[in-house]
């Protein structure tokens, strides 16, 4: 996925008569099999993908660097900057199952597989009938292993499946019933802040709807403490002028909070903002604790295992 990304960028820097040299850097979410690694307790979990790279763009051994945007931090390291958000694919998460089908498809007490608390929360919410069960390492690995050893189905996200022609037969999910991690979907070219020289070139691959609604996501993450421990999703849509979403569960899905705000393209990260408080003068940073605790008690039995 990385390679698929990096090299997305540079067919668009070199259309535009840049050369680019792809520099490959292996990070701690690299290491072993490609499974994702476990956050450490007490932490976000960003940061497995990025510290290394973020890294040789503050010690100048590369120039820019392009992520997936939700495995950035919400807050960067001090002297980097997005110059360019290029584009979005398709923000939703999507089903790979056996027989085909939606999550109401699946037969009772199925054995659904992901990598993710906020889709196992929303499984949970939709089906608490479902197993779900811990899914680990790259996407194609994780296609795969549907179909054995019991596994009925896995959840995905829709934008990895068709960057790497993998969506056949996958089954796009709800935003409402299954709302995406901010910033899914979106790619994110990181650089030094003062690096004006690369600013400029990156500037016109900046889209700036894809900008604005991903500000708003990522704020509304950032101020509800939320991250890879918690089960938070956030999308923006414009239907009538742009608008956040935002939704909070229980690690096991029994409780959800949900609000929706306007968001001032001017100003993004402010409607972002409005709509987390939002949710937490309504108990949502309880649900952000508990699934802290879930998080970090898995940490320990696999550990203990």
């Amino acid at each position: 996925m990385a390679r698929w990304q990096a090299n997305r960028v540079r067919e668009l820097l070199t259309a535009r008569g840049v050369s680019v040299e792809l520099i490959t850097i292996h990070t701690s979410g690299d290491e072993g099999s490609g499974a994702r690694p476990a956050p450490p307790p007490g932490t976000t979990g960003k940061g497995l993908f990025t510290k290394e790279i973020e890294d040789a763009l503050l010690e100048r051994r590369i120039d820019l660097a392009v992520h997936s945007l939700k495995d950035l931090s919400a807050e960067l390291p001090p002297g980097l900057t997005i110059a360019a958000y290029p584009e979005r694919e398709d923000t939703r998460d999507a089903l790979v199952s056996m027989r085909g089908g939606s999550v109401t498809d699946l037969p009772r007490r199925a054995r659904v597989g992901t990598s993710s608390l906020r889709r196992r929360a929303a499984l949970l919410a939709a089906r608490p009938d479902l197993t779900v069960v811990t899914l680990r390492g790259n996407v194609p690995t994780r296609v795969k292993k549907v179909g054995k050893d019991g596994l009925e189905a896995a959840v995905l996200a829709l934008a990895g499946l068709r960057r790497l022609g993998l969506s056949q037969g996958a089954v796009p999910l709800p935003l409402d019933a299954f709302p995406p991690a901010p910033g899914q979907g979106a790619l994110a070219v990181e650089v030094r802040a003062g690096d004006h020289a690369v600013l400029e070139l990156l500037r016109p691959l900046d889209q700036p709807a894809v900008r604005g609604a991903v500000e708003a996501e990522r704020a509304a993450l950032a101020e509800l403490e939320g991250g890879c421990q918690a089960a938070i999703g956030a999308y923006c849509d414009s239907g009538h002028g742009l608008a956040l979403n935002v939704r909070v569960f229980a690690p096991d899905g029994s409780k959800a909070l949900s609000a929706r705000g306007p968001v001032n393209p001017a100003d993004p990260a402010a409607g972002g903002r409005l709509v987390a408080r939002d949710l937490i003068a309504r108990g949502a940073r309880e649900l952000v604790r508990l699934g802290r605790e879930f998080t970090s008690s898995e940490s320990l039995e696999r550990e203990e295992a």
